[in-house]
């Protein structure tokens, strides 16, 4: 098979492909980007696929291995702690709140969507965020712990999406 007929080939799976990473990321940008990624390493690799074996198959694997693999790096590349402790007045000042109008505005945006969020997800966020830990959580809910941990991890998602504009590392 040449580069050019599987590159026709290739055209065929865009839109299940592009649907499946929409999937992953829930983000149309970052989906469009595990698309390309996925796209340029089957191109890459084109003479490992094997003729008459299930190309949508061997695609979607790419995509999943793609996406695995740039969710560790993002998840190492995160959890870079500096130990260091510096309590110049120039840290001090940089950490401090500079304008508590805007601080409230935050925690007023925070409320809000807190209270936007459906009960299953709140009420476990909250309480963990209260400091009870997992097993307590699932006790006083009566619900398994993976159900638990599930639920924080999708309120901290909701939460996050809906404050992007406040990530600092953005600006």
């Amino acid at each position: 098979m040449q580069v050019s007929d599987f590159n026709v080939i290739l055209n065929e799976h865009t839109r299940p492909l592009k649907a499946f990473a929409f999937r992953f990321t829930k983000d149309l940008n970052d989906a469009d980007d595990l698309y390309q990624d996925t796209i340029l390493k089957a191109i890459r690799y084109f003479e490992n696929f094997k003729e008459g074996t299930n190309l949508k198959a061997w695609l979607f694997t790419i995509m999943k291995n793609t996406f695995i693999n740039d969710y560790r790096k993002e998840v190492r590349s995160n959890a870079i702690i500096l130990k260091s402790v510096d309590l110049s007045s120039v840290t001090l000042l940089e950490s401090s709140s500079k304008n508590l109008a805007e601080s409230r505005f935050i925690l007023n945006d925070v409320h809000t969507l807190l209270n936007k969020l459906p009960k299953e997800y709140s009420l476990p966020f909250i309480l963990h965020f209260e400091g009870h830990k997992y097993h307590e959580i699932a006790d006083d809910l009566d619900i398994p712990i993976g159900t638990v941990k599930t639920r924080i991890h999708m309120a901290r998602e909701i939460l996050k999406k809906q404050l992007k504009m406040y990530d600092k590392k953005r600006q």
